[in-house]
């Protein structure tokens, strides 16, 4: 189902499922190789940090595009912002535009997102050939991202949800997203199956988290109160929701069991490397 490309001393996840699909081009970057170092190692970084160059993420991101065979298809990467955006493109833009989800039906665009944790969502429409790429953390989760994407893309280019094939890349697992009580609220509020998401004390989250006026009764010493609970949150499972919802069979959805956090090792991951890390690119395109 899923196997890893090797080409240009760089690797890339695919989903073989994708890969049947003659007129795409995908995948999903790992962290070895590249022309950046961190941390003593030689990384794929495609994100603009403050410890990389310009010219490293640059070289890095011409790599991509020969790695995957594509060095004639123009990448187009937004300035992502944890929104429900989704801007349709015909051409690559001359400036980097705001937004967090890019759709195409035009051969010769890659369109790409960023994420070292959050969930990158590639769609694809085979019967109108269009495709789109998604940036789904939880703010953007939250917001519909993905079901607001798959909307778009039917009323710009008249796809059924039923012909869409839609793949979930590497991100943060619910195994490591630890999350308060403001992420399971907001999600409550907004979702009647989002306890489904959730594991550890969610109802006790969501009830009421408003403070003891007496704490003095729980028998801590002032400044040592018990931390306040959390739950782990399943992005993926979210995002899968959301896609299911909309009408894309669940047997079109597809999902990496790679969590950014445990596999530090081939994945970048902001909450494990406390914000010192790269960024991983998930990127989806029609052939020229």
């Amino acid at each position: 189902m899923w196997q890893v490309r090797r080409s240009q001393g760089v690797q890339i996840l695919q989903c073989g499922v994708l890969e049947k699909v003659s007129w795409l081009v995908h995948g999903f970057t790992l962290r070895p190789g590249g022309a950046s170092t961190l941390a003593g190692k030689r990384v794929f970084n495609l994100g603009r940090t403050d410890w990389d160059s310009r010219e490293n993420v640059q070289a890095n991101r011409k790599k991509l595009l020969a790695a995957l065979g594509a060095e004639k298809i123009q990448l187009v990467s937004q300035r992502q912002f944890h929104s429900a955006l989704a801007r349709a493109f015909d051409a690559a833009p001359d400036v980097a535009l705001q937004g967090d989800a890019a759709l195409t039906r035009t051969p010769g665009l890659l369109l790409a997102v960023l994420t070292a944790d959050c969930v990158p969502v590639l769609l694809a429409d085979t019967k109108r050939h269009a495709v789109a790429a998604v940036h789904a953390g939880w703010r953007g989760t939250l917001k519909r991202v993905t079901e607001k994407t798959l909307g778009k893309m039917r009323m710009t280019f008249g796809t059924r949800p039923r012909d869409v094939l839609a793949v979930l890349g590497p991100g943060i697992g619910r195994c490591c997203y630890e999350v308060g009580a403001e992420v399971a609220q907001s999600f409550q509020s907004q979702f009647a199956f989002a306890k489904e998401w959730f594991e550890g004390p969610f109802d006790r989250l969501v009830s009421d988290d408003t403070p003891n006026p007496l704490q003095w009764l729980n028998m801590h010493p002032p400044g040592h109160q018990p931390p306040p609970p959390s739950v782990r949150f399943d992005l993926a499972a979210a995002n899968r929701w959301q896609l299911e919802n909309a009408g894309v069979p669940a047997a079109n959805v597809f999902l990496s069991d790679l969590c950014t956090s445990c596999r530090k090792d081939i994945l970048f991951s902001h909450r494990a490397e406390f914000g010192k890390t790269g960024r991983l690119m998930g990127v989806i395109g029609i052939r020229l």
